[in-house]
């Protein structure tokens, strides 16, 4: 389920506190830079990890469903017992301890904490949406594809790539490595859509989007023939909500529960590890459940709330109908990020690093040699290297 996600510096932090940065590695890409091209050719984002100044740190596309299987297999390695096919309909206090209800009626025993990582949508306590609520849902999101591609494709291995037509059309190609052994390499494949027009999309003949997306980026043509119908494409729809709480007695949020966005700056799984290692930590330390719960939520907030707020910010630039945000991205801060202190603040801000939320939960970035020796012999290839002024992509702009 799901499809490509970036890992930044800041969750393989998490993961190699975890003993799990490696396993990840192997099954991901290796990702040195973001590059965006608007219509006509003019570079919109350019954004190499390089410019975090330590030389070694990048970022990881992976499919969802391979972190899902690393930490999957670290959960049954433990012994932690999973219980499936139950829909939670809400969460209450009793004899001093937590229960789940569930829809068909029944409840779970007592707990001594719930932790609610069920997303934007969560239905626990004051983060509940109500039936048909469209709360903090942005008009824009996205059509999603993962697509395997062979050794003789044109891609550029090494680089999230996008292609833009002001902020109201983008397509974008993330290498998102490989979901196992003797399975293909694959890259997610995007395509942003407006919620209000995902139906008359699934009614327009399949060609014809094709089409649109052909005049944007036509090197793009070798992934849209392995398209071949509507179904072959997920839309995944994106809120942008901070729960008034992010959490309560016995009870706290992580990840989008707590705080969803765009996906414009890649961090909503890396702000969901930090949130997980940040209870974790607090668990150890406090002397009580809700002392613990209280902890995390200072360790973690500021972050949040910084995060909250840039990646709204951001978003305008990248997915909306604007004409004036686009074209300041165009032709003020993509010049501006050229300039030494801004190149340093935008690859701060794009790997997670900003408002330096490591020292606090008492972690330190990975190593990153070990990370890239996991990985596949072309992931971590020097002739991937990348640098602003000698990239050289294999999908160019459409002359």
């Amino acid at each position: 389920l799901g499809s490509g996600l970036m890992l930044q510096p800041t969750g393989m932090a998490v993961l190699a506190h975890m003993g799990l940065a490696e396993k990840v590695a192997r099954r991901g890409a290796r990702i040195d830079a973001l590059l965006g091209l608007e219509e006509h050719g003019r570079t919109a984002l350019d954004a190499p990890y390089a410019r975090l100044g330590d030389g070694t740190a990048f970022g990881i596309g992976i499919h969802r469903a391979s972190l899902f299987q690393v930490l999957y297999d670290a959960v049954n390695a433990a012994g932690i017992p999973v219980e499936t096919s139950r829909e939670i309909e809400s969460s209450h206090i009793a004899s001093g301890q937590r229960t789940l209800a569930f829809a068909d009626g029944t409840r779970s025993p007592g707990h001594d904490l719930v932790i609610d990582a069920s997303g934007w949508a969560t239905k626990l306590e004051e983060g509940r949406i109500a039936q048909g609520e469209a709360h903090g849902l942005l008009p824009f999101g996205a059509l999603w594809a993962s697509l395997p591609v062979t050794d003789s494709d044109p891609i550029s291995w090494n680089l999230l790539e996008q292609r833009y037509r002001r902020a109201a059309q983008m397509v974008g190609v993330l290498p998102i490595g490989s979901r196992g052994d003797g399975q293909p390499q694959e890259v997610a494949f995007f395509w942003s859509l407006r919620g209000q027009d995902l139906a008359a999309w699934r009614q327009t003949p399949l060609d014809q989007w094709k089409d649109q997306v052909r005049a944007l980026w036509p090197q793009t043509d070798f992934l849209l023939e392995r398209i071949t119908s509507h179904a072959d494409l997920t839309y995944a729809r994106y809120a942008h909500r901070t729960a008034r709480r992010p959490g309560g007695d016995r009870l706290i949020r992580i990840g989008d529960a707590w705080h969803s966005a765009s996906p414009q700056l890649g961090q909503g799984a890396n702000m969901a590890l930090l949130d997980a290692w940040g209870i974790a930590q607090a668990l150890r330390h406090a002397g009580s459940i809700n002392e613990a719960t209280s902890l995390a939520r200072r360790w973690r907030g500021d972050h949040v709330l910084l995060y909250q707020a840039v990646t709204a910010a951001f978003t305008p630039m990248f997915q909306s109908d604007a004409l004036l945000w686009p074209w300041l991205r165009d032709r003020v801060l993509a010049p501006l990020s050229t300039l030494a202190p801004v190149a340093k603040l935008q690859a701060t801000l794009m790997s997670g690093l900003f408002g330096w939320p490591l020292p606090v939960l008492g972690l330190e970035l990975p190593d990153y040699s070990a990370v890239a020796s996991a990985m596949a012999s072309r992931a971590a290839a020097p002739d991937q290297s990348y640098s602003p002024t000698t990239r050289q992509t294999s999908l160019p702009v459409a002359s």
